[in-house]
């Protein structure tokens, strides 16, 4: 599918509209697995400045994926202090990924395992001990990678939408 594959640490505001493309791509499939996900046109302004926001004062970390020079895919993270709040060990500064996909034509390709690990590892070597992560209940191609790669689930979120 592809000849070459580099990974590439980006700053999201100045590849603001391919990760937009992306993010919006990423929100079409999940309205299919979840109905109440916003339009991304309704949310793309106030959620790219939440990212940009992280990535710039959270120690946020942003890597595309390009196949031949083609941007396929990203993930985001970024570093959230636990505060004295939680019921956990505390265990300082913890990894939030909160975005990522790979086009559906690069899927299954092991282009988004690459992302993850690159991910992870830069984060681990700065001391990170917990990485926390959020996915659809039905999203069971997602809920597999992540057991697989040593993820538990934790707690489960009840919502009713009245």
């Amino acid at each position: 599918m592809y000849t070459t594959l580099d990974i590439v640490p980006i700053r999201i505001a100045d590849h603001y509209k391919i990760i937009s493309g992306l993010m919006h791509e990423l929100h079409l499939h999940e309205h299919s697995l979840f109905d109440k996900t916003a339009a991304w046109p309704d949310i793309e302004t106030s959620y790219m400045r939440h990212v940009v926001q992280m990535q710039e004062e959270h120690d946020g970390l942003c890597l595309m994926a390009y196949a031949d020079n083609m941007p396929v895919g990203f993930i985001f993270g970024y570093v959230e202090e636990q505060d004295d709040s939680r019921i956990e060990i505390h265990e300082g500064k913890e990894l939030y990924v909160s975005d990522g996909i790979v086009l559906e034509q690069y899927r299954r390709l092991g282009i988004y395992n690459i992302l993850n690990e690159t991910l992870e590892q830069h984060y681990i070597g700065k001391g990170i001990k917990r990485i926390i992560r959020f996915t659809l209940v039905n999203n069971t191609r997602m809920r597999q990678f992540l057991e697989n790669e040593g993820y538990g689930v934790t707690r489960l979120l009840y919502e009713k939408w009245l």
